[in-house]
Parts: structure tokens; C-alpha cells; sequence
């Protein structure tokens, strides 16, 4: 039997995903719970899979490029009791998930945790996290590149909402809060700062504020959200800047 399912869907993530697969594995040895690991390669043409395959994850293949899509079928595949979804980009900690862990366990239906930057931040983007994550914080929103769940309630809500190109997240959130205890962490985990690096804060405020503006309906298509389905860009960051 499986009591945990670390769940990590993946696009051409060769550079950071082996990173992210050992602090899983790290922190999976230390709950003494039955977990899996399953990475949900999504149309990669990279060395993702095999970097799976190597740190013993079971891969599950996909043709979606769609977030919401890929998580939902890296779930529909999970033997785990609890759902523990991971960005490729991010490194979580035990304490974190020992965190996620202990509040499913005493009755929470799920939650997210804190949220850090890897590498330096241009000015801009320092400034937009420090006035919105805790106002997402405050809203009970978990943060996508770490969310956890029971799988009860994960079926119940229907998992991720596939209508949903971006904030997916911010959805599921919602409907969990309406199934029970759903918490967010003091914990934190780091993800990486690339996309801020890598994208100017005309494209990246700009296209908020288009989002912003369009509603619901602009979440529902992959146009306007360039930031994270456009061709990737190289991060001008250094690589062991990723992951302080």
C-alpha cells in the first residue's frame, strides 16, 4: 500500500528536475511512510524522462501542454491515499513535507505551504512577491509549485480544472476550502526564479494585468500566457544561483 504520491509534471526540465527528484527522495525517506514518485513528462524532447528514470521515478507520458491536464493525469495514475504535487523547478524540504503530511493525517483536506525564490530577483520582481504572496497567503491560496491533498478530496472536487490554462491552483484551492480543513504552511519550499529572470516587468506586469482585466475567460486559453507556455528562455541567472 501507498500512503504518499509525490506528483511532478515536467516540460524539457533536464536542468533542474534531478535536483527536485532527490529532495523528494530525501524527504520521503525520512516520514517512514510508503510514497512513489511519478513524473508526468508532458510532450518533453529533452533528457527529462531518462532523468526521471534514473532517479527512480515512475514516469507517466503525456501530450498535453496543459498544466492542469498533466497534474490531473499524474493523479489518475497515483496508488498514494495523500497527493502531493511538486513543480519540476521546485526543492522541497522534509520538514515541509513531513508538515503536509501530519496536517492530513489530524483531518486537513489540504493546503499549500510558504514560498521562496532561488537566485537573485530583478528589483521589480522582488517588489510584486513581497505585496502578493502574502495577500495570496491571506486568501488561503496555495501556491502551485507545491499543493497537497487527500485523494478523497481530491476526487470529490475533481481534481485540477482542465478549462483552466493558468491559476489552476488557485481554483482547486478554493474548492478544497469548501471540502474542509485546508491550511497553509509556515514551511517553505524554494522554487526557481526564472521565469522573473528570464522575462522583462512589462511582460510579466502586463501580462497580470491582461489577465486581470480579461477574467476567467483569459485563463482558458494558452494565448496571453506566453510566461508559461512560450518557447522557454534561458535564464540569465547563474545555475547555482537557482537553488539558494
Amino acid at each position: 500500500m501507498t500512503n504518499v504520491s509525490f506528483i511532478v509534471p515536467a516540460f524539457n526540465e533536464e536542468r533542474l528536475l534531478g535536483q527536485t527528484l532527490k529532495a523528494i527522495r530525501e524527504a520521503a525517506s525520512a516520514l517512514n511512510e510508503p510514497s512513489e514518485v511519478i513524473v508526468v513528462d508532458d510532450a518533453s524532447t529533452d533528457a527529462t524522462n531518462g532523468i526521471a528514470q534514473s532517479q527512480g521515478a515512475r514516469v507517466v507520458s503525456v501530450n498535453c501542454r496543459h498544466i492542469a491536464a498533466t497534474r490531473n493525469a499524474g493523479a489518475r495514475e497515483a496508488r498514494g491515499t495523500w497527493l502531493i504535487f511538486v513543480d519540476a523547478d521546485t526543492i522541497v524540504t522534509r520538514e515541509v513535507v513531513q508538515a503536509a503530511v501530519t496536517a492530513m493525517r489530524a483531518g486537513a483536506v489540504g493546503g499549500g505551504c510558504d514560498v521562496r525564490f532561488g537566485g537573485r530577483l530583478p528589483l521589480y520582481a522582488r517588489a510584486m512577491i513581497a505585496a502578493a504572496l502574502p495577500l495570496y497567503q491571506a486568501l488561503g491560496l496555495a501556491a502551485g509549485c507545491f499543493i497537497f491533498c487527500t485523494r478523497e478530496a481530491f476526487d470529490a472536487v475533481g481534481g485540477f480544472d482542465e478549462t483552466l490554462f493558468a491559476a489552476e491552483e488557485a481554483a482547486l484551492s478554493r474548492v478544497l476550502h469548501r471540502k474542509g480543513r485546508f491550511l497553509i504552511l509556515r514551511e517553505h519550499v524554494i522554487t526557481s526564479g526564472r521565469k522573473l529572470r528570464a522575462h522583462s516587468a512589462r511582460e510579466v506586469l502586463g501580462g497580470l494585468l491582461r489577465l486581470a482585466l480579461g477574467g476567467r475567460r483569459a485563463f482558458g486559453r494558452r494565448e496571453g500566457l506566453e510566461i508559461w507556455y512560450g518557447a522557454r528562455r534561458k535564464d540569465p541567472g547563474s545555475d547555482t544561483s537557482e537553488r539558494r
